[in-house]
């Protein structure tokens, strides 16, 4: 042992240490020790308390350390052995593998040292099963990363045996910076350009029409269109004009455009009917049009209702419920959901229609039930009535004047106190009658539609003489 140059060792100022304090020294300064005589019987057995699966190892006592080694053990602990009885202290210490049942067996690394004058060895042991865990659970990782990177050499093979066999015109673009990640030997061949001479390259500059931010965003705009849009584009290579239709994708963190490209004498012309015409007029129109399934789940809609409620994209409002966009929401969409489903239609429908910003807007609502290809949708058509709502508050109707008529014919048979409470009773009665026959007698829904709590609701009910038993 190395005393690092101090005298209190050598002083005899140590005093003899007792048998119950040594082998506790011993057993926490290692996991095992063994006292082994010089014919290799084992004299003593110690096991730390900290590693409780070694169990009680009593009976390794007065027992020959060869019959708890391993086959592959025994000669390199002879070696040993037998080197450090020789004299030779400087021996390394070894790792050596116990069995002694079925079950039981550990590998261990092994100190050798003097212990007494005679041959009696002390071996010092620390369990390797931690770090032979430790060692098998790398070489796991290290055959399933070998798994994964043999599983990705034969995607990769199959991707490009795929792109350079395909007739179709593919490639791909990232769409941060333009530049194709890939194409097949289809699309190289359109754009004028080898395959490989392609990958890297920006998309803009294979076109004779198009920088890059434009071109991108041009194809963005297009992968979101409803049924998959199209953009046309000049081959610089080629001078052929293309008609490019995108999809985009996220991989790795990033969006990358799936582009099918073909010739545009390929594409085939849609002839101007109804059908265009109906298109033609569902994006240009003034009023908004909105089109969604029989929940109100919006399916598409056009620039108009985009604007009504300040999306900036088609995306941003496909899919939602159309009562996310109404102010007595589902009340709102279910009478009009209600009415279409069952009468097939509802010409007018007035109420406020809630902006992503909060802002809310008077409207009239049109709502029809169509027979689609695939299967029964609804489509609304909003008009903005902000502008107006003023000049018909203000305006006089045929109506007013027949109920000014009635109302004048009144004056002087009754007092102005008992004319001014009968027609408001009818005003009154007529739009309790109206919400409870558009919320189809729903008391909830027709309170909130006319601005009552349930219970007034309740009471002018049983003013009018309204309630009736289910």
């Amino acid at each position: 042992m190395n005393t690092g140059g101090s005298s209190f060792w050598d002083s005899g100022a140590v005093p003899l240490i007792e048998p119950k304090f040594l082998s506790s020294i011993i057993a926490a300064a290692s996991d095992i020790a063994l006292v082994v005589s010089d014919d290799r019987k084992i004299l003593s057995v110690l096991v730390s308390d900290s590693v409780e699966s070694f169990g009680d190892l009593s009976h390794w006592e007065g027992r020959s350390i060869i019959e708890i080694l391993a086959d592959d053990s025994v000669q390199k602990f002879q070696k040993a052995h037998a080197r450090f009885l020789s004299g030779d202290l400087q021996v390394k210490p070894i790792e050596i593998n116990h069995e002694d049942t079925s079950t039981w067996s550990y590998p261990i690394r092994y100190s050798f040292h003097q212990f007494g004058s005679d041959d009696t060895t002390l071996m010092l042991g620390r369990d390797l099963r931690p770090i032979a865990e430790t060692q098998q659970q790398l070489v796991q990782a290290q055959i399933a990363l070998e798994q994964g990177y043999e599983a990705r050499r034969e995607f990769d093979s199959r991707y490009r045996i795929m792109l350079s066999k395909t007739r179709e015109a593919i490639l791909f673009a990232n769409v941060q910076d333009g530049r194709i990640s890939d194409c097949s030997e289809a699309a190289a061949a359109l754009l004028g350009i080898g395959r490989d001479a392609a990958a890297g390259t920006p998309f803009s500059q294979l076109l004779s029409d198009r920088a890059t931010a434009e071109l991108m965003e041009s194809l963005m705009n297009a992968s979101f269109a409803e049924g998959g849009g199209q953009v046309e584009v000049t081959s610089a290579g080629t001078e052929q004009r293309l008609v490019v239709t995108p999809s985009v994708f996220r991989a790795a963190g990033q969006r990358i455009l799936h582009c099918e490209l073909r010739q545009a004498a390929d594409v085939p012309q849609i002839e101007n009917t109804e059908v265009d015409r109906a298109a033609l007029l569902f994006r240009a129109a003034s009023d908004a049009f909105v089109f969604s399934d029989l929940d109100g789940s919006i399916l598409s809609t056009n620039d108009s209702f985009l604007d009504l409620v300040g999306a900036a994209h088609d995306g941003d409002v496909r899919g939602k419920s159309l009562s996310e966009y109404l102010v007595r929401g589902q009340i709102d969409l279910g009478v009009l959901v209600d009415k279409a489903h069952n009468s097939g239609h509802m010409r007018t429908f007035a109420t406020k229609l809630l902006s992503e910003l909060g802002a809310r807007l008077s409207v009239e609502i049109s709502a029809t039930k169509l027979d689609d290809a695939s299967g029964p949708i609804l489509a609304f058509v909003i008009r903005d009535v902000s502008r107006i709502e003023g000049m018909r508050s203000g305006g006089s109707t045929s109506g007013n004047e027949d109920t000014n008529r009635n109302v004048m014919e009144l004056v002087g048979s009754a007092p102005l106190k008992d004319i001014v409470a009968e027609t408001t009773d009818v005003v009154e009665k007529m739009c309790i009658e109206t919400a409870i026959k558009l919320t189809k007698n729903n008391r909830v829904a027709a309170a909130e539609m006319l601005g009552l709590s349930r219970q007034s609701l309740y009471v002018k009910l049983r003013k009018f003489g309204l309630l009736r038993k289910e």
